[in-house]
This record gives structure tokens, C-alpha cells and sequence, in this order.
């Protein structure tokens, strides 16, 4: 979707349940080895006990909402703030949901995004603006 066709109040979602695979390999893209993200023993005696999910993975879903559905393709990320608010688990399964917020000067649109666990616990929530293609002028 281009600027002009985007409407406070659109909204769409992308959800992933979030494997053992995801979390390594998100660590190994990143560098973020973190034990309580890979190590079952060390992460057993965290307050947590037992692996969690690295934050930004479940953020990032964010990224694929954007990319692919709203507003889609030749979209480009501006800023993303995020608040983590609770864990996710190997296992879980997250919902990311954006939502136009407002449409600003110079073409910029704000988004509201919030994750969500399969029993609607808010795992992130924060906002977005992008820059959403805009219709050659005519």
C-alpha cells in the first residue's frame, strides 16, 4: 500500500510460533549468545527457568508485518521503539500486530505495534513510523 491508501486504523498481523531453531539461528545472525537464550542448565536457575526467546526476535516480527502487508513492499523503516513486557519461551507462539496510528508530514506514517503470546499476554509493545511508497505524482 503507498501513503495515500493507508487509513488510521488499518492493521495487520504476522504470527510465528518461536522453535529452538529460530532462537539459534537468530543468535548466530546476531552474535548474542547469551546462556539464557542457549543453554538449558544455565538458563533452568534464571528467574525465568528456562530458555526464553531473545527480545528483539519476537520485535522483529514487527519487520515482517511491514515488509510484507502493511504497507507492503518498498516500505522503509524510519524508527522502532519497543517495551518488552514479558518472556517468550521456546515454543511460544507470538502474534505481532501494527496498526496506523497517524500519518505525518513528508509522506511518514506512525505505527502502533504490540506482540502477543497465544494466551494474549503483550510480550513487546512500542511504536513505528515508516516510509510507505508514495503514487507518482501525475
Amino acid at each position: 500500500m503507498d501513503y495515500e491508501q493507508l487509513a488510521v486504523g488499518d492493521c495487520a498481523s504476522f504470527e510465528k510460533t518461536i522453535s529452538e531453531a529460530d532462537v539459534y539461528g537468530f543468535a548466530g545472525i546476531v552474535g548474542d549468545f547469551n546462556p539464557a537464550h542457549v543453554n538449558q542448565r544455565y538458563a533452568e536457575q534464571t528467574r525465568f527457568g528456562t530458555r526464553i526467546a531473545h527480545g528483539m526476535l519476537s520485535a522483529s516480527l514487527f519487520s515482517t508485518v511491514f515488509g510484507t502487508s502493511l504497507p507492503g513492499e518498498g516500505a522503509i523503516y524510519v524508527s522502532q521503539s519497543v517495551r518488552f513486557t514479558a518472556p517468550v519461551f521456546l515454543g511460544d507462539t507470538v502474534k505481532a500486530t501494527v496498526t496506523v496510528a497517524e500519518k505525518l508530514e513528508k509522506g511518514r506514517v506512525r505505527f502502533e505495534c504490540v506482540a502477543t503470546k497465544q494466551d494474549g499476554t503483550v510480550v513487546v509493545d512500542g511504536e513505528a513510523v515508516l516510509l510507505p511508497p508514495r503514487r507518482p505524482a501525475a
